[in-house]
């Protein structure tokens, strides 16, 4: 097996775990958005990457997360943990579809956006497109995300983070309010914090080529650190670039990347590049998109037994059902919302069990070979896990408070809209078990 380099291994995950679609939510935040991103790289990434690291080392196996926490705790829990994976990985697919088709839609006409019917109708279609591809079988290879990850993500952010310096340079007004005191915890404030730790939770690709660096007890921080650095700095540019040029008030979390992009162009008298750079994410996101199409579904494959293309479809069919939420919401800025904050306390929840299950292999066993091991032995670990689990029950239930940006209608209606989806969600390992017996 080849080995791969500290550096390619930061690069690797990089593109593998950034999603533009974190930036708009924590720009409305402006200078206060540097403590949040690095509250979550502190106490959320670095012990997630950690503990995947360790379990990824020891347990090798194709299955993930399937694998680590079936061998903590038995099949069943291992069977909700994946599918916890699987399921917020579904529910996240019409958020991202409606970030990439608001993108798309940009480069025809900015105000399409705001039309539920339009917008439904343009991720169905690109969504039942991309699962067609893949249960024909045409292989789209990994290295496509990383294309995806430079031209949907990579050079939009160091483009608006050189329009910005650019526009600070030009002595042009800033909208970020430089305030060094720590930010309100308010809850219904900080809410959006819930959408970063989402962004953040891709970390365990890193982990799956643990095992493929040399050295790995000393080479995997360092690669961990690289790409705590490298998303920092893409994160953090980015968000105040957009910050910089669009007032909070008017500020979209969906097409808030294309706002700020457009209002620079614009300023430099340059706009007729405006659709060419959306159509230009908008396929480097796609590309991206795709890789995940395909990926929870070969984990569920293991632990259900099942053929891997009738899943692509029942995942399909689901996501359509999902997508409604567009047309009950007062608008796409809430469907959205909900659907990330649904998405982030099911992966908060698989990622607690990711914490738990560290811990107890710790004991049940201690002997396994892993190339990798948290620092500080078993009092290493704990702090580790415990800081990490904190951190996702405190997000959890900051999740059921709706950020006070957004007209989310009804409080009992959203917090029912989470609270039944989860209960929907957890009580199908319990039914599947019951069927079993």
């Amino acid at each position: 097996m080849k080995k791969l380099s500290v550096f390619e291994l930061g690069i690797m995950t990089v593109a593998g775990v950034f999603m533009l679609n974190t930036l708009p939510l924590m720009a409305v935040y402006g200078f206060s958005s540097i403590f949040y991103y690095l509250f979550g790289a502190i106490l959320y990434f670095i012990p997630l990457a950690f503990i995947c690291a360790e379990l990824s080392s020891g347990w090798a196996q194709t299955g993930g997360a399937y694998i680590w926490i079936r061998e903590a705790f038995g099949s069943h829990i291992g069977f909700l943990g994946v599918w916890l994976e699987w399921s917020n990985t579904v529910i996240s697919f019409p958020a991202l579809l409606v970030f990439i088709g608001t993108t798309f839609i940009y480069a025809i006409n900015p105000a399409l956006a705001n039309n539920k019917y339009i917008m439904l109708a343009l991720l169905l279609t690109i969504f039942w497109g991309l699962t067609i591809i893949n249960f024909l079988g045409f292989n789209i290879s990994g290295r496509m995300s990383v294309i995806g990850f430079i031209l949907g993500s990579l050079l939009p952010i160091l483009l608006l983070i050189a329009l910005s310096i650019v526009w600070l340079g030009l002595k042009h007004p800033s909208h970020i309010h430089v305030d060094w005191h720590l930010p309100t915890f308010n809850p219904k404030h900080s809410a959006f914090l819930v959408g970063l730790l989402l962004g953040y939770a891709g970390i365990q690709i890193t982990a799956y080529h643990a095992q493929e660096i040399p050295n790995a007890q000393k080479n995997f921080p360092r690669a961990i650190l690289i790409v705590v650095i490298l998303m920092l700095f893409i994160s953090i540019g980015g968000s105040l670039a957009i910050a910089i040029v669009v007032p909070s008030q008017q500020l979209n979390i969906i097409s808030g990347v294309m706002q700020a992009i457009a209002l620079f162009l614009a300023a430099f008298h340059l706009q007729a590049f405006i659709p060419y750079i959306a159509i230009l994410i908008a396929l480097g996101l796609l590309a991206m998109l795709n890789l995940w199409v395909i990926g929870p579904s070969k984990g569920l494959c293991i632990s259900l037994n099942q053929p891997f293309t009738h899943l692509l479809v029942y995942q399909a069919i689901i996501i359509t059902l999902l997508s409604v939420v567009y047309l009950w919401m007062p608008n796409i800025q809430s469907a959205y919302w909900m659907l990330i904050a649904l998405t982030a306390i099911l992966t908060l929840m698989m990622n607690i069990l990711m914490f738990a299950s560290l811990l107890r292999l710790r004991y049940t066993q201690p002997n396994r070979y892993r190339t990798y091991r948290i620092p500080g032995k078993n009092i290493g670990a704990w702090i580790v896990c415990i800081t990490g689990m904190v951190v996702c029950f405190a997000a959890i239930i900051l999740g059921f408070f709706p950020p006070i940006q957004l007209k989310t209608g009804h409080l009992f209606f959203y917090e029912t809209f989470l609270m039944g989806g989860i209960i929907l969600i957890v009580s199908v390992p319990l039914l599947f078990k019951i069927s079993k017996s």
